[in-house]
């Protein structure tokens, strides 16, 4: 009896200590960390790309830089002749055109021609320039300073002294760079313009009904 007694208690013993084994080993375990998980990185939709713009269309040609009304000219014309008609010409911008190929000077005003005339232009040497200018000056009684000649009725294209003014149209006859034409023409054109009225040179351009004068 003393011996089951003791074995009871030996196992009663084993049993113990295998319970405190089993909770010294639970309290092991790799402690739980309270520690917030790390944040993944916000994931933003991207931005979507802005509409493509249309290019802007092109503006219309102003009416006063259309051609209008052309001159009926019975005849062409020849060096020293000039037509001059204003009549249902209305107010408005004038421009003024030089082709130097045809050797004709036109005037409109608000896209009807008023005046044209022959025209004598710049020798080889000292070519008239092509381009579009403003009239920078006007003096019904200049006399060149470079040259000490007369230059009635200018119209001064550039700071370097090109200009539209009366001289001589004759055929053979030409200028230092300047546009020429008769007398009673360019007194009716220094009357017909103001100060900033643009002027076109071109050597060959022909204008017809409908086509834009500046462009």
């Amino acid at each position: 009896m003393r011996a089951l007694q003791f074995l009871a208690g030996s196992i009663l013993l084993a049993a113990l200590g295998g319970g405190a084994w089993l909770t010294l080993r639970d309290s092991r375990q790799a402690p739980v960390s309270t520690k917030a998980p790390p944040s993944r990185p916000r994931m933003t939709a991207a931005a979507a790309p802005p509409p493509p713009v249309a290019a802007p269309s092109p503006s219309p040609t102003p009416a006063h830089f259309v051609v209008r009304r052309i001159l009926d000219l019975k005849k062409p014309l020849s060096h020293g002749d000039y037509v001059w008609d204003e009549s249902g010409a209305p107010d408005g911008p004038v421009v003024i055109t030089v082709d130097l190929a045809a050797q004709v000077v036109s005037i409109f005003r608000d896209g009807y021609e008023i005046g044209t005339a022959a025209i004598i232009y710049g020798a080889d040497n000292m070519p008239t320039p092509l381009g579009v200018f403003p009239i920078l000056q006007k003096d019904a009684d200049h006399v060149s300073n470079l040259y000490d000649a007369p230059m009635p009725y200018m119209l001064r294209l550039t700071n370097d002294g090109v200009a539209i003014h009366a001289s001589d149209v004759r055929y053979g006859n030409a200028t230092h760079g300047c546009v020429g034409v008769p007398t009673g023409f360019a007194r009716k054109l220094f009357a017909a313009t103001h100060l900033g009225d643009r002027v076109i040179v071109t050597n060959g351009k022909r204008l017809s009904m409908g086509q834009s004068i500046v462009g």
